[in-house]
């Protein structure tokens, strides 16, 4: 079963800390998402490896969209 990491708010990706293939604890820091000129860091919801990322450096992300994928 896969995990879906959503954006919680309208903001820029401003770092990945992972790449496909990676495995990842619950609680692990997977990205940085910048918004309102703070940082704010996207934790993985479950373990797992990572299947799947959708977003890059500099990318606009909108709320609840899809960042990556945990399975």
């Amino acid at each position: 079963m896969s995990t879906e990491i959503l954006s919680p708010m309208p903001g820029t990706i401003f770092q990945v800390n992972v790449k496909e293939g990676d495995d990842v604890v619950e609680g692990q820091e997977l990205l940085v998402l910048e918004a309102m000129k703070m940082e704010n860091p996207i934790v993985s919801t479950a373990d797992g490896k990572v299947k799947q990322i959708q977003v890059k450096v500099d990318d606009k992300v909108a709320a609840k969209q899809l960042l990556l994928m945990i399975e």
